[in-house]
């Protein structure tokens, strides 16, 4: 197999030969704050079924020196290529091997990311393994099943930390750190953070004397931001939490967190050292939603100590067993736990991350919560909307139907079975099967083995005294997209039917009714006879996966009266559906636009308010009549700044609209403003236009053309860290200009010296929704590059670059025929044939609502 991929049948067939028993690996990691390569030995044991077989390690490396198979030294000229080490000649039973290799430090956060901090100058370090990527620091056998234990010894420089799964030595007198061994876990939740990282220590100290060492590091230059309290009093949450749940304590010796730059993902679950990206280290003032999402992301990895470290996917198809059940148990933490600072949790779920699925869902890249996942191509592009959200979704649909209790002794069944061990769908099933008495084959079927969504419309009849005289749930399987695989299915639901009348104004939930729906008409009968409410909401309280369209008299209700709702809920649904509406050309944007400054005013879930103010930007700008545009965003602009000087002085949601005034001023007026407000000729009570809100004012300033390079540069003096150079390549990829859009792109995709964080940066700077004529060139140019691009780059940098840069500003049918026509001949890789897909879509749809919304003028 060339190249770095691995296919199923590749580790089905390794994993039915071997059995890993441990690593012993040595890194050299002195010379890390020059950089270039680092030696690296790795001595494996592992067990052989057959005598004489052949197999391969995994390595990605610049040079190997020596591989000694049994004492018997090999040829590395002839075994080592494309990325493997070739073993022949197998003993049958115990085998060593001693790998010697030169392995590289990466600046693209992948495998041993280096990162040099410009305030302090010194180098930082940390490993993100995910997928396939501890072979590029020691020699592995990469695929989840085959565990084994692990024992790190790294020479550092003198008055560096060094933090690995294991805890951490005393510092040693010759900088040699080195570990105990690990328990038995997988290759990819391996870790080292290794650099003069600020520490916080604390403990967790639970139920019958247990004990656990507790820690959080970032870099000094962000030690003055680090709110470490906070943070340890959601991981002691969760800690409590998850072991009632799970019935089983927490697995590993210590637990520490650490803040690293640069980080690809949000967070990363390496068994007891979970990486975070240091973004979540506020360094200026953020809303309530910021902090939301943070614990989240906390709770979510420490769930993933036992969903996926404890008991692992035997195979990536099962990835979602790992990731649907850590956002699910997060989310549910966060709502249920006492003493929680977000008991509305499922309102930012519904919010957020189920719009998230419901756009994955409607791709044509499409695909069952357990994927078909060929080989390690396919699972990199598959961290997605459904393996995260929709797989939660559908896990909350599933505690619906069987039970919260009968769900979690399923779990704690789950958990003593296999732990240490690999796991498949089936098992998990069949433990729940046994707790709930139900049997799980047809739901399993319907909802995790097959791809796309349902709608739920209600069907009212009443009559002439307002009395309901039929009620029934109709189901929907529309037609899943061109392209993708499979065939719509009906499914079963549990939900609730919410009835909400108005009183005094607000609209009250009077009524709650909880039933199974099948097939494509369910009767209601328990509703007849009743006297018809204001709004019937289908799926209240979010129990179930599905799209929600409202009946005639409950959409005019909620049109008029949507922040009217008691509750966050049912409020965040119907905005939900509204967006979803508007997003498949049901509700046009202007009309969407109407509907949000109806309301918005009096939304007070800031997540909400947030999420509001991101839609409405991006219907504006892509889904609006493109002769409408331009009025559409004066209208959202001039209100933005209004609800900006309406609101409470120092409240999240006046920071909140000072963004979203910031993210869309466009006349003359209000950039004179928003300059004011930069330099502070003017002011908003209450609104500190602290580090990062001044570069958003500037970034905007920049990117109309108000402000030039020398307003960036000024700022980068004021904020010489690595966050302010970020900031400042992204303004300066902003300039509306040829010049700079040449340099910007020229960086990118012609040379390839940027770490991911300031290429991440460049892209988001250079596409500008104002300055559609001046990337239009780049179209032709983005096709010319992107295969290149592809092949040559490491996966994190080309995928930022396949999706940043694809001209999905340029809403036309141009773009869409240019497409198709490097699909046909291109002749791309299954991965990069789903983004440009996917991509390719993203215009499909922006036309269609372009349309709607025209026909509504």
């Amino acid at each position: 197999m060339p190249g770095t991929n691995l296919t199923r049948e590749e580790a089905q067939q390794r994993a039915k030969l071997l059995t890993v028993d441990s690593y012993e690996i040595e890194l050299d990691l002195s010379g890390a704050q020059e950089g270039g390569t680092y030696p690296s030995v790795t001595t494996v044991r592992f067990e052989s079924a057959e005598a004489g077989a052949e197999t391969f390690i995994d390595l990605v490396a610049p040079a190997v020196h020596e591989v000694v198979l049994n004492g018997k030294a090999l040829d590395v000229a002839a075994v080592f290529r494309d990325s493997r080490i070739a073993l022949a000649h197998l003993a049958a039973g115990a085998n060593e091997l001693r790998v010697v290799a030169d392995c590289a430090y990466t600046n693209t956060g992948e495998g041993l990311h280096r990162f040099v901090d410009p305030v302090d100058e010194q180098a930082y370090l940390y490993t993100q393994f995910e997928v396939p990527d501890a072979r590029r620091v020691f020699a592995s056998f990469e695929q989840p099943d085959l565990k084994a234990t692990f024992r790190f010894t790294v020479t550092a420089p003198a008055g560096w930390t060094v933090i690995s799964n294991s805890p951490t030595p005393a510092a040693p007198a010759d900088n040699v750190w080195r570990f105990e061994p690990t328990p038995r876990i997988s290759t990819y939740i391996t870790a080292l953070i290794v650099g003069p990282y600020h520490a916080v220590h604390s403990s967790y100290e639970g139920a019958d004397g247990q004990s656990v060492p507790l820690g959080i590091y970032c870099r000094p230059s962000l030690a003055e931001f680090l709110d470490a309290d906070a943070i340890f009093d959601v991981t002691r949450q969760g800690f409590t939490w998850f072991q009632e749940k799970f019935a089983y304590d927490y697995p590993f010796a210590k637990y520490d967190q650490l803040f690293v730059p640069e980080f690809n993902a949000g967070a990363m679950e390496n068994a007891g050292a979970v990486t975070i990206r240091d973004q979540y280290v506020f360094r200026s003032k953020v809303t309530d939603a910021a902090y939301e999402t943070r614990a989240e992301t906390i709770l979510h990895e420490l769930a993933h100590m036992w969903f996926g470290d404890l008991v692992t996917m035997e195979w990536w198809n099962d990835l979602w067993l790992n990731e649907s059940f850590a956002t699910y148990t997060s989310i549910a933490c966060q709502a249920y736990a006492e003493g929680s600072k977000w008991p509305h949790a499922w309102t930012s779920f519904a919010n957020s991350m189920k719009t998230w699925a419901y756009r994955q869902d409607q791709l044509p890249s499409t695909h069952p919560i357990m994927a078909d996942i060929r080989d390690l191509d396919d699972v990199l592009v598959n961290f997605d909307g459904i393996t995260y959200a929709k797989g939660a979704s559908v896990l909350k649909q599933l505690v619906a139907y069987v039970g919260q209790d009968a769900f979690f002794k399923g779990v704690q069944a789950y958990f003593k079975a296999h732990a240490f061990g690999n796991t498949r769908l089936s098992d998990l099933l069949g433990a729940l099967e046994e707790t709930s008495g139900r049997d799980l084959t047809a739901w399993s079927k319907a909802w995790l083995e097959t791809a796309g969504i349902n709608i739920l419309r209600p069907e009212i009849e009443t009559d002439a005294s307002g009395a309901i005289t039929a009620f029934a749930v109709r189901q929907e399987a529309p037609a899943l997209p061109a392209g993708a695989k499979g065939e719509p299915v009906l499914r079963p639901h549990r939900i609730a039917v919410g009835l909400y009348d108005l009183a005094d104004g607000k609209l009250v939930r009077t009524d709650r009714i909880e039933l199974d729906i099948d097939g494509a008409l369910t009767a209601v009968p328990e509703l007849v006879g009743r006297a018809r409410p204001a709004v019937v909401l289908l799926n209240d309280d979010d129990l179930s996966y599905a799209k929600v369209r409202l009946d005639e008299v409950s959409l005019a209700n909620v049109t008029a009266h949507l922040g009217d709702f008691t509750e966050s809920l049912p409020r965040a649904l119907c905005w939900a559906s509204a967006w979803d509406m508007t997003r498949d050309g049901e509700l046009a944007t202007r009309d969407y636009l109407a509907l949000v400054l109806s309301g918005i005013g009096k939304e007070s879930d800031i997540g909400v308010v947030q999420s509001l103010h991101r839609q409405v930007k991006l219907a504006v700008e892509l889904y609006a009549d493109p002769a409408w545009r331009d009025q559409g965003l004066a209208v959202w602009t001039d209100a933005a700044l209004e609800h900006l000087r309406a609101a409470e002085p120092g409240s999240d949601h006046q920071l909140a609209w000072a963004r979203a005034f910031a993210a869309t001023a466009r006349t003359e007026e209000q950039l004179t403003y928003l300059a004011a407000l930069l330099d502070g000729s003017a002011e908003v009570k209450g609104l500190a236009v602290d580090t990062d809100l001044r570069w958003a004012f500037l970034e905007r300033l920049v990117a109309t053309g108000v402000a030039d390079e020398p307003a960036i540069a000024a700022e980068l003096e004021r904020d010489r860290t690595a966050a302010g150079e970020r900031h400042a390549a992204t303004a300066r990829a902003a300039r509306p200009t040829a010049e700079a859009k040449a340099e910007a792109w020229a960086s990118v995709v012609e040379g390839d010296s940027l770490p991911n964080a300031v290429q991440e940066a460049v892209i988001g700077g250079f596409v500008q929704t104002d300055q559609r004529e001046l990337l239009a060139p780049y179209t032709a140019k983005y096709f010319a590059a992107v295969k290149e691009v592809w092949e040559t780059r490491s996966h994190e940098i080309a995928q930022q670059i396949a999706v940043g840069l694809y001209p999905s500003l340029q809403v036309s049918a141009q773009t869409l025929a240019a497409t198709d026509a490097w699909l046909a001949s291109a002749e791309p890789n299954a991965a990069l044939r789903r983004l440009v897909s996917e991509s390719r879509a993203g215009v499909e749809r922006a036309l269609r609502a372009q349309a709607a919304d025209a026909a509504a003028a």
